[in-house]
Order: structure tokens, then C-alpha cells, then sequence
């Protein structure tokens, strides 16, 4: 069976829609790998972000990945010093190139900052104002209803998990795990099947000992690739589309010369899957931690 890896591309920040994005669409384009595109469609309040000082592990991951380099001074004013821009509003022509070239779209939240930081705090109320918000915005650009989303941070819980089911959504990529599953988080199982994340992110990797070189990160994510199960990658407009798009562009190019590589949309993976659903197992969503990254996430059970 090839080698078979998706690529989910979260959208987080305003800067990242209007220069990561399109830039994604070119390298993809020549290195033929559809991708999905979750956009982050309301306010970039990004600055506001300063509060997760407070989270274990927070520092050493600013130390190693250059968060001012990264995504600019101008984008961690955003919400704060200088007012929070509506990327929904300000970047809808370019979120119709992503359209336009064939790429699957789909929903990463309204409110960046106010998803990953607070979801976890907020009542179904709250969390349903929130995605309807962007589902109304994402309709109102593209002309038609959102069928996946990826929560910021995955940041994911019982509450945002009703929210989709009501929704009804194809799939959702909210985790990080390794293989599909449909969740169950206190005991209820949810309708909207999960394809998690496999494979880690740039920032979890950068400025780490064991890999001193952009070779290196290249090296490792070739050895990570399966054939047991998708490999699901998720990179960002901010990242791999700006300050390491050099470093994709060389991992892309030798997944395809060196692995044989073929590139699938997450929404052909998931019909697939769909049309078995029998087979698809029903795995505890818990709350945990992954190296690399500050605080607690929604994590695959065992």
C-alpha cells in the first residue's frame, strides 16, 4: 500500500491569510499535494495570546521557536496595542483562491485566541455563538456550509463536540492520536468522526538538541511515515508558509522522491472511511500532553 499522508493547514492570524496562504497555494500546486485549509475567520486578536505565560512549558517553547520571528511584532500587537483585524472581512478574496485551486476548506474557529484559550471554560451557549459565527462567515465567503473543522490548540471537549454533531459535520480533525475513531469523552459517544493528527508540527520540533538543522527535522518526518495508517500533518500559513517555507517545500519534495508519497484530501479519507463505519472504533478523547507544546490538549485514548 503507498505511503499515504494529508496535509491540514491551520490558518491562525491575519498576516498568515494574507502571506502564508498564498504562498501554500503555489508550493502545493507544485508539488501536487491538495491540502485542507481551516481558516480562523474573525477577529486576530493574537496579542492577546501573553496570557499563556502562565502555562507549564510556555517559555521554553517561546526560547525555541522564535515567536517574534515567526509572526511578526505588528501580529502579537493584534488585539491589544493595535486593533484586532477581521480576516473573514479583510482576506475573502484570497480565501477564494484557496477555493478557486481546488483545495478542500473548512473551519478553524472565529476567535483564535478566545477558542484556545477559553473553550474549555465556556458554556454550550458560548461555544455554539462562537462556531456558528464562523460558520456564518464561512458560509457568507464561500456560498455554501462548512462540512469539517479543526479547533485551535486542539482545544476540544464534550461541549464543543455537541456543537459539531449538531452541525453535522463530515469529519473533524481535532486531536492528536493515530488512527480515525469516533469519540467518547465521559461516556457519551459523539457522531462526527475524528481523523487526529499523526505527525508532530514544526514548531514542536525547532530549536530541540536532537535536531540541530533543518536536515534533520527533514530526516525525522521522512522516518515517521506509515503505511499502517494515514499520516496526517498538520502545518501552518504562519510557518510553513513564511519563515520555514523552505524547509516544507524540501520535506514535501522528498516524501515524493524518496517515500513515493501520495498526497490525499482529508475529506476523500474520511468518505472512505465512512462507507465501512462499522469498522471504525469508538476510542475514549482525553486531555494530555504532547512533548514539545505548552499545556493540555485533546489527546486519542488508548
Amino acid at each position: 500500500m503507498a505511503l499515504r499522508v494529508a496535509l491540514k493547514v491551520d490558518v491562525d492570524t491575519d498576516r498568515g491569510t494574507r502571506e502564508g496562504v498564498p504562498a501554500m497555494l503555489d508550493d502545493c500546486r507544485e508539488f501536487g499535494a491538495p491540502a485542507c485549509f481551516l481558516f480562523s475567520l474573525g477577529p486576530d486578536q493574537t496579542g492577546r495570546a501573553i496570557t499563556r505565560i502562565f502555562r507549564p512549558g510556555f517559555f521554553r517553547k517561546v526560547s525555541r521557536t522564535s515567536v517574534v520571528q515567526i509572526y511578526g511584532v505588528r501580529t502579537l500587537l493584534n488585539g491589544t496595542l493595535l486593533p484586532a483585524p477581521h480576516i473573514g472581512r479583510r482576506n475573502a478574496d484570497t480565501l477564494r483562491l484557496v477555493q478557486k485551486a481546488g483545495h478542500e476548506l473548512g473551519i478553524h474557529c472565529n476567535n483564535h485566541y478566545r477558542w484556545q484559550d477559553y473553550v474549555q471554560r465556556m458554556s454550550i451557549d458560548e461555544i455554539r455563538d462562537e462556531f456558528d459565527a464562523a460558520r456564518t462567515e464561512f458560509q457568507r465567503i464561500f456560498g455554501f456550509a462548512a462540512h469539517t473543522a479543526g479547533a485551535p490548540g486542539w482545544q476540544s471537549n464534550a461541549l464543543s463536540r455537541q456543537v459539531y454533531d449538531e452541525a453535522a459535520l463530515l469529519y473533524s480533525s481535532d486531536t492528536r492520536g493515530s488512527t480515525p475513531f469516533f469519540p467518547r469523552i465521559g461516556g457519551r459517544v459523539f457522531e462526527t468522526l475524528e481523523i487526529p493528527s499523526t505527525l508532530p508540527t514544526f514548531d514542536e520540533l525547532m530549536g530541540r538538541p536532537e535536531y540541530p538543522d533543518d536536515d534533520s527535522i527533514a530526516d525525522h518526518y521522512l522516518s515517521l511515515l506509515r503505511e499502517d495508517r494515514p499520516n496526517v500533518w498538520t502545518i501552518h500559513a504562519e510557518l510553513e508558509g513564511m519563515g520555514k517555507r523552505e524547509l516544507f517545500r524540501t520535506i514535501l519534495r522528498r516524501m515524493k522522491e524518496e517515500r513515493g508519497v501520495v498526497f490525499i484530501r482529508l475529506d476523500a479519507l474520511a468518505q472512505e472511511l465512512l462507507a465501512h463505519r462499522n469498522r471504525i472504533p469508538v476510542l475514549d478523547q482525553v486531555q494530555g500532553e504532547i512533548d514539545g507544546r505548552s499545556g493540555k490538549l485533546a489527546l486519542q485514548g488508548n
